[in-house]
Protein backbone atom coordinates (compact mmCIF):
# COMPACT_ATOMS: atom_id res chain seq x y z
CA UNK A 1 0.00 0.00 0.00
CA UNK A 2 1.04 3.58 -0.35
CA UNK A 3 1.71 5.99 2.44
CA UNK A 4 1.00 9.63 1.66
CA UNK A 5 1.96 12.30 4.13
CA UNK A 6 -0.38 15.17 4.89
CA UNK A 7 1.79 17.76 3.13
CA UNK A 8 1.90 15.73 -0.06
CA UNK A 9 -1.84 15.14 0.16
CA UNK A 10 -2.53 18.89 0.43
CA UNK A 11 -0.20 19.59 -2.47
CA UNK A 12 -2.01 17.06 -4.64
CA UNK A 13 -5.46 18.30 -3.67
CA UNK A 14 -4.80 22.01 -4.16
CA UNK A 15 -1.56 22.35 -6.10
CA UNK A 16 -2.48 20.43 -9.22
CA UNK A 17 -5.91 21.81 -9.91
CA UNK A 18 -5.84 25.17 -8.16
CA UNK A 19 -9.02 24.94 -6.12
CA UNK A 20 -8.84 21.26 -5.20
CA UNK A 21 -10.13 18.35 -7.17
CA UNK A 22 -12.70 16.06 -5.54
CA UNK A 23 -11.53 13.24 -7.79
CA UNK A 24 -7.98 13.44 -6.44
CA UNK A 25 -9.07 13.90 -2.85
CA UNK A 26 -11.25 10.81 -2.96
CA UNK A 27 -8.40 8.51 -4.00
CA UNK A 28 -5.80 9.70 -1.49
CA UNK A 29 -4.93 7.31 1.29
CA UNK A 30 -3.55 8.07 4.70
CA UNK A 31 -1.14 5.93 6.63
CA UNK A 32 -3.84 5.34 9.25
CA UNK A 33 -6.28 3.97 6.66
CA UNK A 34 -3.70 1.55 5.30
CA UNK A 35 -2.65 0.40 8.77
CA UNK A 36 -6.29 -0.03 9.77
CA UNK A 37 -6.84 -2.30 6.77
CA UNK A 38 -3.73 -4.35 7.60
CA UNK A 39 -4.69 -4.70 11.27
CA UNK A 40 -8.20 -5.70 10.23
CA UNK A 41 -6.66 -8.49 8.18
CA UNK A 42 -4.65 -9.66 11.17
CA UNK A 43 -7.73 -9.61 13.43
CA UNK A 44 -9.74 -11.55 10.86
CA UNK A 45 -6.97 -14.10 10.41
CA UNK A 46 -7.15 -14.98 14.12
CA UNK A 47 -10.71 -16.20 13.60
CA UNK A 48 -9.70 -19.08 11.30
CA UNK A 49 -9.69 -22.37 13.15
CA UNK A 50 -7.37 -24.23 10.78
CA UNK A 51 -3.69 -23.48 11.33
CA UNK A 52 -2.73 -23.82 7.66
CA UNK A 53 -5.46 -21.50 6.39
CA UNK A 54 -4.70 -18.99 9.14
CA UNK A 55 -0.99 -18.86 8.34
CA UNK A 56 -1.58 -18.83 4.58
CA UNK A 57 -3.98 -15.89 4.87
CA UNK A 58 -1.61 -14.00 7.18
CA UNK A 59 1.31 -14.59 4.81
CA UNK A 60 -0.70 -13.53 1.72
CA UNK A 61 -1.86 -10.33 3.43
CA UNK A 62 1.65 -9.41 4.54
CA UNK A 63 3.07 -10.17 1.08
CA UNK A 64 0.41 -8.07 -0.65
CA UNK A 65 1.02 -5.09 1.63
CA UNK A 66 4.78 -5.46 1.20
CA UNK A 67 4.40 -5.66 -2.58
CA UNK A 68 2.27 -2.50 -2.75
CA UNK A 69 4.34 -0.53 -0.26
CA UNK A 70 6.23 1.32 -2.98
CA UNK A 71 3.20 2.50 -4.97
CA UNK A 72 3.58 6.18 -5.71
CA UNK A 73 0.84 6.50 -8.30
CA UNK A 74 -2.24 7.65 -6.38
CA UNK A 75 -4.88 5.98 -8.60
CA UNK A 76 -2.94 2.71 -8.54
CA UNK A 77 -2.73 2.91 -4.76
CA UNK A 78 -6.48 3.52 -4.56
CA UNK A 79 -7.10 0.47 -6.74
CA UNK A 80 -4.82 -1.65 -4.55
CA UNK A 81 -6.58 -0.36 -1.42
CA UNK A 82 -10.00 -1.18 -2.87
CA UNK A 83 -8.80 -4.66 -3.80
CA UNK A 84 -7.50 -5.09 -0.25
CA UNK A 85 -10.88 -4.11 1.17
CA UNK A 86 -12.57 -6.66 -1.09
CA UNK A 87 -10.14 -9.36 0.02
CA UNK A 88 -10.80 -8.45 3.66
CA UNK A 89 -14.53 -8.95 3.12
CA UNK A 90 -13.85 -12.34 1.53
CA UNK A 91 -11.66 -13.33 4.49
CA UNK A 92 -14.35 -12.23 6.95
CA UNK A 93 -16.98 -14.31 5.15
CA UNK A 94 -14.70 -17.33 5.08
CA UNK A 95 -13.84 -16.96 8.77
CA UNK A 96 -17.54 -16.81 9.66
CA UNK A 97 -18.35 -19.76 7.42
CA UNK A 98 -15.66 -21.97 8.89
CA UNK A 99 -16.05 -20.96 12.53
CA UNK A 100 -13.85 -22.83 14.99
CA UNK A 101 -15.43 -26.05 16.22
CA UNK A 102 -12.53 -27.71 17.99
CA UNK A 103 -8.86 -26.95 18.38
CA UNK A 104 -6.48 -28.59 15.95
CA UNK A 105 -3.60 -30.78 17.04
CA UNK A 106 -1.22 -27.85 16.48
CA UNK A 107 -3.12 -25.74 19.02
CA UNK A 108 -3.46 -28.30 21.81
CA UNK A 109 -1.24 -27.78 24.82
CA UNK A 110 0.83 -30.71 26.00
CA UNK A 111 -0.07 -31.66 29.57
Amino acid sequence: MVIITTGYRDQLATGLSGSGSPRLESCLLTRAEVLFLFRSFLRTVKQFSDYNIREYTRRRAADAFRENRALKDTPAAAVAFAKGKQQLEVAKRQAALYAPKAKSVMELKVQ
